[in-house]
This record gives C-alpha cells, structure tokens and sequence, in this order.
C-alpha cells in the first residue's frame, strides 16, 4: 500500500480509496487485453523488424510488432516488459495489447516478405494503440523539463535499453505531451542467459548515448522515488504477464515460470544496485556538459 497526496502520480495500475486524511493508492496488477487482427493496413517501414500498422476487431488501430519477425518473442517480451515498467512509474505510454493472427491471416498480402512475416506470427503478437497524428520527438524542437528527463534516463538505464538516441528518440509528441515506444532492444542480457545476477550488475555504458542524458539532472531524486515504486510485487505481476508460448520457443529445459522468474531475478538485482548505472549516467552526463 502506497500513501500518497495525488490521484494521477502512477497511472492506471492503480485505484483511489478516499480516507479522512489522505488519498490511498492500492496497487492492483496490470492486466492487458487481447484483441483479434482483423486488417494489415500498412507496414512502418522504418521498423527493422517490419512493424506495422493494424485494425484489430475493437475498431482500433495498434501498431503491431510480430513474433515471426527477427528477434522473435524476446522482442515481445521487452517490449512488454520495459512498457509496463514505464506505465508503472507513472511514464506515457500507448495501451499494449495481445494481438491475435488466425492461421488465414494476410493469405492475400501481396508482398511475399510480408506474407511470410503474418504466416510466421500466427498466434499471439503485441501491438500498442496508434496514436494518430502523433509526431516524432525533436530534442531541438521540444523542450522537456529536467525531471522527466531523469525519469527516461532511469528508466532506460534499469532495463538496459540502447534503443533511445538522437538518431533513433523512440518518443512520440502526441496531444502535446511525450510519450514513449518501442522497448524490443531492451533487455538485451536474455539473447544469452548467462551469468543473470552478473549482468544485472554491470554499469550500462551505453546510456551515454541518450538522448535525453543532457537534460538528466535529478536522477538522485528520481532514483530514490522509482525504488520505492517497483516494489518486488510489482516486478513479480509484470513478469507474470508474459505468455508462456513465448518463452518455450527453444530448446531449454526450464518451464515458462522458471523462465519468468529468471527476468524477475534479472530486474530485481538491479534495482538493488541502481546506485551503479545511476553513478554511470551522471559520469556520462558529466563528460557531456
């Protein structure tokens, strides 16, 4: 139970219980909904997996990353995990829904490449709510202030995310505010699941590389707050939302719960040390300014 003075600070994971003296948010885990694919609208092309735009029977368009493409699940699986972290902490972004292909799915793409991508991914995808009209984030044409940008910056750090540059920002300009997407390069120690706590304990170095690291000058503050935000439960429900068709694509012995826990173990070592990417990012930030 968390005892705090705003309704809005943590987002839609959590629900208001009115008391005399304050206003109580009870943590409630994270649920996602799934939706049928009923339309391929138009392949993002810029995506190195080939994204795409989709309607999915809500009547909604989502922009829809597949299982088939080259990273496979493990893409899915940060792009769900790092998403709902960044919910959890209170960050803007997009709704992520489990997406469903039928087996007949795409039969009359016409695009061979694509066709095979849709064949490959039948089953569950991830998609996240197309925000149309949204506009790609600019550093030089959108200011943002210094404590969301610690917010991102820690965020990204936690979850090794490489994937938040000038070339590439990966945020959105939607109604006027930021939102974040795409976190499928996140997460990058499961491509060899080895040594867990070791990797979860080494200084991401690449974090000198974002975008926003400039800006970051309250990561101390911000740090001491999301610690006490991502409280083991709240590791513990993310993880559990991982579908376990996802995690039994290969060869290991383990069990889809086994394999959850393993980024439970992964996530959890690191918030224990986040002094160490923390001190990293301001000895980057440093060498910036």
């Amino acid at each position: 139970m968390i005892i705090v003075k705003k309704r809005s600070t943590f987002g839609r994971n959590f629900k208001c219980v009115e008391t005399q003296l304050d206003v109580v948010m009870i943590y409630s885990p994270p649920e996602i909904r799934t939706v049928n694919v009923t339309r391929y609208v138009t392949p993002l092309r810029e995506g190195g997996s080939l994204p795409a735009i989709a309607e999915a029977d809500d009547g909604f368009l989502y922009v829809l990353k597949f299982k088939g493409a080259g990273q496979g699940e493990k893409a899915l699986i940060a792009e769900l995990i790092g998403g709902e972290i960044a919910r959890a902490l209170g960050l803007r972004l997009p709704e992520i829904v489990f997406s469903n292909l039928e087996p007949d799915f795409g039969r009359t793409e016409p695009d061979e490449e694509i066709q095979d991508l849709l064949k490959a991914s039948v089953g569950l995808n991830l998609g996240l709510h197309y925000l149309t009209g949204s506009i790609t984030f600019d550093p030089v044409v959108t200011k943002i202030d210094a404590r969301l940008a610690s917010q991102i910056v820690w965020l990204d750090s936690l979850i090794t995310n490489v994937d938040r540059t000038a070339r590439n920002t990966n945020m959105l300009m939607w109604n006027r505010q930021l939102w974040l997407i795409d976190h499928g390069a996140a997460l990058y120690f499961h491509h060899s699941i080895q040594n867990v706590e070791e990797q979860a304990r080494r200084p991401f170095t690449q974090i000198k590389d974002h975008v926003l690291l400039p800006l970051a000058s309250e990561l101390d503050s911000v740090d001491a707050e999301f610690r006490q935000v991502l409280i083991p439960e709240r590791i513990r429900s993310i993880a559990s939302l991982i579908p376990g068709n996802w995690l039994m694509n290969d060869s290991e012995s383990e069990s889809a719960e086994e394999k959850r826990q393993v980024y439970v173990q992964f996530l959890e070592a690191r918030l224990s040390i986040s002094e160490i990417f923390v001190k990293e990012a301001k000895y980057a930030r440093e060498a910036l300014i």
